[in-house]
């Protein structure tokens, strides 16, 4: 690190179980983050501004005026550009230092594992089951951690899915992919605006400690938020063994 880096991160460098070494690992790392909207603006300014060296955004969507209640990497006068470009362009301005490669683009298939498997972590800050599973395939497939978030309404979720552990489980253990569930939008139910700040921001820590190796990840576990109550539920999430995507692994 140069004397500017070191003074930027200072406050990481005080931090004991960050320290040098830690941030060394931030400046290095590729994170990959699906969905540049509501949880994935506030998850790619704070690993940007903490120093990620490479972040990777995608989404083929375009900003728009009912986008900026609670996008906050968008601006009004960024209305109708690429959410990607203009993604770039608020982390550009946060830290000149961390190169972002924006992709306007639906990635699925061979695209999108290449994707993943050259990310040291991967943020599913998506809204649809369709991109989550095939997002968790890739992950599982590639053995890279993903951190996985949600938001509707007042209710919001988020955990970590960390495959290289025997005994944690994939996305499809807690959904599996031959189960129906109700596909709401903010479009069409409405979202409470820091709802997707905190577990964006939430998505952002467990991507960081993932990457410098320390705490205790969500792998396993599945934090609720009621935000009506602001009360947190935890719910201990086991490998299904028998999981279509996972369970075949270390067999």
């Amino acid at each position: 690190m140069d004397d500017q880096q070191l003074l930027r991160y200072s406050r990481h460098i005080l931090l004991d179980e960050i320290d040098i070494e830690g941030q060394s690992r931030l400046l290095a790392a590729h994170a990959l983050v699906i969905g540049a909207g509501g949880l994935g603006s506030p998850a790619a300014l704070y690993l940007a501004s903490a120093g990620i060296g490479r972040i990777t955004l995608v989404d083929n969507d375009t900003v728009d005026l009912t986008n900026l209640q609670r996008q906050i990497m968008h601006t009004t006068a960024r209305v109708g550009q690429p959410k990607v470009e203009s993604g770039r362009a608020a982390l550009a301005q946060i830290n000149p230092g961390v190169a972002v490669t924006a992709l306007a683009e639906r990635v699925e298939g061979a695209r999108l594992q290449e994707l993943v498997a050259s990310a040291d972590v991967v943020l599913d800050c998506s809204d649809n089951f369709a991109t989550r599973h095939a997002v968790n395939l890739a992950c599982v497939q590639a053995g890279v951690p993903l951190v996985s978030g949600a938001a509707i309404r007042f209710d919001g979720q988020v955990s970590v899915f960390d495959t290289r552990r025997d005994d944690a489980p994939c996305y499809a253990c807690l959904f599996p992919p031959e189960r129906e569930f109700e596909e709401v939008q903010c479009s069409v139910m409405g979202v409470f605006s820091p709802l997707v700040g905190i577990i964006g921001t939430m998505q952002a820590a467990e991507a960081l400690k993932l990457v410098a190796g320390i705490g205790r990840s969500l792998a396993g576990r599945l934090l609720i938020l009621d935000a009506r109550e602001m009360e947190w539920t935890q719910i201990t999430v086991a490998r299904d063994r028998n999981c279509p995507v996972c369970g075949k692994r270390h067999a």
